[in-house]
């Protein structure tokens, strides 16, 4: 197993629900994310978020991002630990909204601007351009860019304003082989340029995102003794899978592994029991 240990909290969330209109979506969730150190490494955190359509992964995604506040409980981030302000967390929706009418490295500048002095935020812009294969492209519009050159600046953006934290709507959606192992690429690249840096991938798609997380999530409804689902998904302590300690993590060819395959197959019964 790979070596490494858990530093300080970097996420948590305490008992948090999310009511609408008096229906219970979110109910009693407790999670948290800590700071990941392996010897010789600068090691972020990714974690894979599961749920079947219609649980409230976005209702969850928006709360983790401080756009929607819980009706009850608590999310905090960061070291010292704070409650959660839009803008700490980045959010890259499916679309991967750029401002049109700027060039690449201006959308960039407008998200590095929200947080450094003009100097810092154009050293920052030009810096993350290179990082991501990027700098070819600083005078383009976004409608000249492919969709895989979008994503990756939609990403670099929301770095860019956020503080370590960046959630993944999606990222696999639609694209052929190659592309997700680009996209896997940059996930990594992310996790490693900043030992606090985590990202959360919400997704569909359980082969791909198992295979790049340290931790995953599945958002899903309990059942009562009498076989009844409660009111609003929540994330149990067993539907909250250490992919570090299971030996499934940061491994090489790992969808091959017989291990490996026994986890995803487990995944998609716990989904399907939650229909």
């Amino acid at each position: 197993m790979t070596e490494f240990t858990y530093q300080e909290p970097l996420l948590t969330l305490s008992n948090v629900s999310r009511q609408f209109e008096g229906e219970l979506v979110l109910r009693d969730i407790n999670l948290q994310v800590r700071n990941i150190t392996r010897p010789g490494i600068q090691q972020g955190q990714v974690v894979g978020f599961y749920g079947r359509s219609g649980l409230g992964k976005s209702v969850l995604s928006r709360i983790l991002a401080g756009l929607l506040p819980p009706s009850t409980g608590t999310v905090e981030v960061g070291t010292p630990a704070h409650p959660v302000r839009t803008g700490d967390v980045g959010f890259v929706q499916q679309r991967y909204p750029l401002f049109n009418h700027r060039t690449l490295l201006d959308n960039l500048l407008v998200a590095a601007a929200r947080k450094h002095p003009a100097a810092e935020a154009q050293a920052r812009a030009e810096s993350f351009l290179e990082r991501f294969g990027l700098a070819a492209h600083r005078r383009k519009f976004p409608a000249m860019l492919s969709g895989g050159q979008r994503q990756r600046a939609a990403i670099a953006q929301q770095l860019l304003c956020s503080e370590h934290f960046i959630i993944l709507d999606e990222p696999f959606s639609g694209l052929d082989i190659a592309m997700i192992d680009e996209v896997k690429k940059i996930i990594v690249e992310v996790t490693t340029l900043h030992d606090l840096n985590t990202v959360i991938i919400v997704s569909h798609d359980l082969t791909t995102t198992t295979a790049i997380s340290d931790t995953l999530w599945l958002l899903a409804p309990e059942r009562d003794a009498a076989g009844q689902c409660l009111p609003g998904a929540t994330i149990t302590e067993k539907h909250q899978y250490n992919l570090a300690q299971m030996g499934l993590a940061w491994q090489p060819g790992i969808e091959g592994r017989p291990k490996f395959a026994e986890l995803v197959q487990h995944l998609k019964n716990e989904i399907r029991q939650s229909l």
